[in-house]
């Protein structure tokens, strides 16, 4: 059964500006950069039907490419942080773009994602790394950002069942070439 997700990937020079923000955090396991991405669905551990299902579900989506600005950092899990990630900040096309792929998973009975759409990259994954740690972090780095970049395609990648954080396999490229179909 693979794990599938759909994703924006990173151009090359984004993800060397993300690598500096590597080290001087206890409990960090960093993400390698081959594997940064923004993740638009997760989709979820499924079997190999409803994986072609969806692969051709997602190749009718039409959309120009999207503009995408990373700006900030940021973590999960307020009390016992879990992990750091930059900010994407969020833009019509960018939530037009998600939107469109819950739609269309919802429509092949595959449940809602009951997470709200938070567009980030993560940087590391966190095991017993404190508040106040994460927090000087943050602030040691605060003003980050990476030069804009415009997505040009958007990917259905599958994982191995792991922690996360790959290695991640693009299953499907899907350009972002054309205007939305009137």
């Amino acid at each position: 059964m693979p794990r599938l997700f759909t994703a924006l990937t990173l151009p090359e020079e984004v993800r060397m500006w993300l690598t500096s923000l590597r080290g001087g955090l206890r409990g960090a396991r960093y993400i390698d950069a081959e594997n940064y991405h923004i993740t638009l669905r997760f989709i979820g551990d499924i079997d190999e039907r409803t994986a072609d299902e969806v692969a051709h579900a997602l190749s009718r989506i039409r959309r120009a490419p999207v503009p995408i600005r990373i700006d900030g950092l940021g973590s999960f899990g307020s009390k016992k942080p879990h992990s750091v990630w930059a900010r994407v900040e969020p833009n019509a096309a960018l939530s037009e773009l998600q939107a469109e792929q819950e739609r269309i998973l919802q429509r092949l009975g595959l449940p809602a994602d009951s997470r709200r759409f938070t567009p980030h990259v993560t940087i590391a994954r966190l095991k017993g790394t404190t508040p106040r740690e994460v927090a000087d972090w943050l602030t040691v780095r605060g003003g980050f950002s990476a030069p804009p970049f415009t997505a040009e395609a958007f990917d259905l990648l599958s994982s191995r069942d792991s922690v996360g954080g790959g290695p991640y396999l693009v299953e499907e490229r899907y350009p972002l070439s054309l205007a939305k179909a009137a």
